[in-house]
Formats: C-alpha cells, sequence, structure tokens
C-alpha cells in the first residue's frame, strides 16, 4: 500500500495520472538536468512510471509533494537497475524551491522508509554542482561516502557525490 504522510506543510501522496503534464514538463526543463534531464516526454513517462512503480517491486518509493493543495514537486525512493542502492532524491517545481520544502519531505520520507523497511542506509547521488541538494542531503544527515559505487552509466563518476543516510540519523 502506497502511504499518504502529513507535515505540517506538507501533504506527501501517491502520484496520481494528471501529475504528469507538471512532471514531464519539469523533466523537459534546464531545472531537470542535475537528474539527466532535460529528457522528453516519453523518457519522463517511463521515469514517472517507475517512480510509482516501484512501491509495488520494493515496499518503497516516490511521492508527489503538496502544498496548500497545488503540486510542489516529488519525493522519494527509487531503486532501478543500474543503481547499486536504493537512492532519496527529491525535485521541487517552480514557485516552490528555496522554501525548506525538500528537507521538510525529504526528512519524512527517509523517516517513514527507515521506520517500514529493514534497511539500513539509504544514499543520495548528486551532481557535484547542485549545491542546494548536496545542502538537503546534509540536513538530512547524509555523509559523503567517498567508496559508495556510483549509478552505472554514470561516467567515471566524477560528477557525482553519494551521500549516505544512516537509519537513525534523519
Amino acid at each position: 500500500m502506497i502511504p499518504t504522510l502529513h507535515t505540517k506543510r506538507l501533504t506527501l501522496r501517491p502520484y496520481h495520472r494528471s501529475d504528469f503534464d507538471t512532471y514531464a514538463a519539469f523533466m523537459a526543463s534546464d531545472r531537470a538536468k542535475y537528474m539527466g534531464g532535460p529528457i522528453d516526454r516519453d523518457k519522463a513517462w517511463t521515469w514517472f512510471t517507475n517512480d510509482a512503480s516501484t512501491w509495488a517491486l520494493y515496499g518503497f518509493g516516490t511521492l508527489a509533494v503538496e502544498m496548500e493543495g497545488a503540486l510542489a514537486g516529488a519525493v522519494g525512493l527509487t531503486h532501478p537497475p543500474h543503481f547499486p542502492e536504493p537512492e532519496c532524491g527529491w525535485h521541487f517545481y517552480d514557485g516552490f524551491a528555496g522554501q525548506g520544502l525538500a528537507t521538510e519531505a525529504g526528512r519524512t520520507i527517509l523517516n517513514h522508509t527507515f521506520a517500514t523497511t529493514d534497511l539500513e542506509t539509504i544514499v543520495s547521488y548528486v551532481h557535484v554542482d547542485n549545491a542546494a541538494s548536496i545542502r538537503v542531503a546534509e540536513k538530512l544527515g547524509g555523509a559523503c561516502d567517498p567508496h559508495a559505487a556510483k549509478a552505472d552509466g554514470d561516467g567515471d563518476g566524477d560528477d557525482t557525490v553519494v551521500l549516505r543516510h544512516m537509519r537513525g540519523a534523519a
């Protein structure tokens, strides 16, 4: 079962089909550059459905984030075959960045995942130039793990930092 989680400001809920247009527009924009974008609508659909299906495959996954009823972004865990470990990631749409939402949502999904799975650690793969996401991962208790395996397809990995989140640290 996919949960709906609440914070003081946010609702983290399962994706709705109607979320896809906003998701695809974000993924087609330059704002998705640190996530492997921009990507076209077809590839965005593949990523969107991967995020949703992870719940059935692993018991964890990605949730849409709403603020005051508006779709603000997404946060969650994914574990495609080319990721050596489950990864916690986030993205927020125009008008919702810079408000601490990624930290708030990230803490909520990490706490939920550690409470409902047997995972002891979770990583965040972050582009070295994405200072904002590195700060979020650090606020969530993530510590740089220079020995962690990087996701396949990351080239030599020099452009990726792996931050490790430990059970009980978020």
